[in-house]
């Protein structure tokens, strides 16, 4: 059963994104230290991804994200499967999405630095076949998440809009103001928000939870579209060795999720390091927040 973004925020008031798809699969014992990195589980164990989407609407989740981001035409096809197979194990992520989504609704009842050095060509020719696939196999909504710089989402919402698909653009960020790129935040919205009609939410993710209200503010002062925010833990990637370093913050993500409430978000979640006991904490934040 779906539900869409106005629906639930007319019902809760604040909507609940899920979190981390590699931390959570790595705690069921994945290995992800391949160049395929979740999408490898995808292929070769889905009742794993499976089992993480509906981990996360036990914890309260209202909406999840597709084990998808790892899942590209290019890289797939750079290790081995041919094109076909790369298509197929694209749409198996919103199928197992679905699954779980299906299977969580009939036991409960509940609803659900960035430059590249490449052309927008060349970013289309990346993104396109995806995001085509993604919305054929029944997928509710696009999500082009931790976006570095405005060149990249703008290909993607022309993607989106071409495709006739509803959509958020997610960026990625360095402090409480830019994008990982050294773009500013406010200024990014700006420009979607007045030349993509389709783009029907706007955030950040995959950045320190300290920085997030304050790009809240960022984006608030610059449209009207919807702000959605699913923040690492704070902890640092090391992309050599594929693992995370630090302690992050010494804060409960339960509280940062409040401050993002009041500050204007209408959907948390959590990305990277996160697991279910921080959406656990989220959904206790919105019934603090909303009285729901």
């Amino acid at each position: 059963m779906k539900s869409t973004l106005k629906q639930i925020l007319d019902r809760e008031g604040i909507l609940v994104l899920d979190g981390s798809m590699g931390t959570a699969l790595e705690n069921l014992g994945a290995d992800l230290n391949n160049k395929l990195w979740t999408a490898r589980v995808l292929a070769d164990r889905p009742e794993l991804v499976k089992e993480v989407h509906i981990q996360y609407f036990r914890a309260g989740a209202d909406a999840g994200i597709t084990c998808s981001y790892q899942a590209s035409l290019p890289g797939l096809m750079e290790t081995g499967y041919s094109r076909e197979q790369a298509e197929a194990l694209i749409t198996r992520a919103v199928q197992v999405f679905l699954d779980a989504r299906q299977e969580w609704w009939d036991a409960e009842g509940s609803e659900y630095k960035g430059h590249y050095g490449v052309s927008a060509d060349t970013l289309r020719d990346f993104h396109r076949r995806r995001a085509e696939l993604l919305w054929q196999a029944g997928a509710d909504v696009l999500l082009f998440e931790t976006e570095p710089a405005l060149m990249e989402a703008e290909v993607e919402a022309q993607i989106a809009e071409e495709l006739g698909a509803p959509y958020w653009i997610s960026f990625s960020c360095c402090d409480g103001r830019h994008n990982c790129e050294g773009q500013l935040l406010a200024d990014c919205a700006r420009q979607l928000a007045r030349n993509y009609p389709h783009l029907q939410a706007i955030g950040v993710n995959c950045t320190k939870p300290e920085y997030i209200a304050s790009l809240i503010g960022e984006l608030k002062g610059a449209s009207d579209l919807p702000i959605i925010v699913y923040p690492n833990s704070g902890e640092e990637y090391d992309p050599q060795t594929k693992t995370w370093h630090g302690v992050g913050t010494d804060r409960r993500f339960g509280d940062y999720a409040l401050d993002y409430m009041k500050a204007g978000a209408v959907a948390v979640g959590g990305c990277c390091t996160t697991v279910a006991d921080h959406i656990r904490q989220v959904v206790a934040a919105r019934k603090t927040y909303t009285g729901k």
